[in-house]
């Protein structure tokens, strides 16, 4: 891309230089900082636009909500304004505000803008821009806080860069049509890693229940779930071939004894474990008490609609998992058979299918170990161990690649915003 004719120190150290004919302002000679607050009883009965921090970061856009369930004062949207959020800045959580048929209101951790001077589309790729982020989250007194606030004023009153108009259309129009391009090609990435991970677990699904061998003569398992399965494997109840929460912490445990404690939201299906909490035993959650062991496979046993899964590998001594899982271990099955097979999707519907509530589903360990399933004879379930590792290998070397592709294309994206709003480009 080319570059301007000549360049000019713009006195702002995060942005520094700029071309000659470019000038800087400050932000209040720019915009009009919207306020018009409105009460959340004044909501009731109405059907709202809600422009949401979790909205916008999900979404990119408002919701339609009912006015009755807001909680908290907002402000006013009108459209056409920019609503930059003041907390976190660092995540940019940035959007153009549009006309709307209803009464559209945003959260108050929200700082409104209206452009009065500057193309509204210039300044919001400028305000978007990482250099502008970084430079506020600057100014935020702790960079340790979870919830950092960045204050408005600050946000108000940054330096902002006035190219003539005829640029600022033109550059809002190239940064328009290259972040679409972009964001497709970005977007079609993540749709393959959604297929790839589909693939794996097909993969899965036939090894665990039909087996690796296509030409096998099959019988009918005799199980609704389950189907035809190869002839010579067996059909055994859960109970038969594994045990189920052998090992718990009484109340006798030393009080200071150190846990790393699993709760459900702490396991994904297909992933494993991806959070735990440290307690001392004398200030853990009354539900931590299942001692979980290498190749011990966890099964929520409430929420099962989450598909709380996770087969243990490696666990550390002191691992301990909430009474809402089943702790299954193996007992005369490959444990890593066994964590596969709960994997699978058709067993996973089973468990679903057995638990009982509406907002609550929930099925006890009993039940779990009264589940049939396809056990193979003991090598060929090695055998099918092996298949799925090195087929889920394969495929996980793909998703490694296109998640790389994702995190250069998103970071081309970044720079070349950045690039283009401070003039180290030119754009026609």
């Amino acid at each position: 891309m080319r570059k301007y004719d000549s360049y000019k120190d713009s006195g702002v150290e995060w942005i520094g230089e700029i071309p000659s004919h470019w000038e800087v302002k400050r932000g209040d000679g720019f915009f009009e900082l919207k306020k018009n607050l409105i009460k959340k009883e004044d909501l009731n009965g109405l059907q709202i636009y809600h422009y949401s921090i979790p909205s916008i970061q999900e979404f990119g856009k408002p919701l339609l909500e009912d006015g009755s369930t807001i909680n908290s004062h907002k402000y006013e949207v009108k459209g056409n304004e920019i609503l930059f959020s003041k907390l976190n800045p660092r995540k940019g959580t940035i959007t153009l505000s549009t006309e709307h048929d209803k009464l559209a209101v945003a959260s108050t951790e929200f700082v409104i803008l209206k452009p009065i001077v500057n193309e509204i589309k210039f300044c919001f790729y400028f305000l978007l821009s990482d250099g502008f982020k970084l430079y506020i989250s600057s100014l935020v007194e702790s960079a340790t806080k979870s919830h950092q606030r960045a204050n408005p004023s600050d946000i108000y009153k940054s330096k902002i860069l006035l190219p003539p108009r005829k640029e600022q259309i033109a550059i809002a129009a190239y940064l328009d049509r290259k972040t679409a391009e972009i964001d497709e090609l970005i977007s079609d990435k993540k749709r393959l890693l959604e297929l790839y991970e589909e693939e794996k677990l097909a993969i899965i699904n036939q090894a665990v229940t039909k087996g690796i061998n296509p030409d096998v003569p099959m019988k009918d398992s005799g199980i609704e779930w389950l189907g035809e399965i190869p002839e010579h494997w067996e059909v055994k109840r859960l109970k038969y071939v594994a045990s189920i929460n052998d090992e718990v912490l009484t109340e006798k445990t030393d009080e200071d004894y150190e846990i790393e404690y699993v709760e459900i939201s702490g396991v994904k299906n297909g992933i494993g474990i991806v959070e735990t909490s440290t307690y001392r035993f004398k200030d853990a959650p009354s539900r931590a008490r299942r001692i979980v062991r290498d190749g011990d496979v966890l099964v929520s046993t409430v929420r099962t609609y989450l598909k709380s899964i996770a087969k243990v590998e490696s666990p550390p001594y002191n691992l301990i998992a909430s009474t809402g899982f089943a702790v299954i271990r193996s007992r005369k099955i490959n444990s890593d058979y066994a964590g596969y097979l709960f994997y699978s999707e058709p067993l996973i519907g089973e468990i679903i299918s057995l638990s009982t509530g509406v907002s609550y589903p929930a099925m006890n360990s009993s039940q779990i170990g009264d589940i049939y399933m396809p056990i193979p004879p003991l090598p060929e379930q090695q055998s099918i161990v092996r298949h799925i590792e090195a087929e889920c290998d394969r495929i996980d070397t793909k998703i490694a690649n296109t998640e790389k592709l994702v995190d250069l294309l998103t970071e081309y994206r970044t720079a070349l915003i950045s690039e283009v709003v401070t003039g180290k480009v030119k754009v026609t």
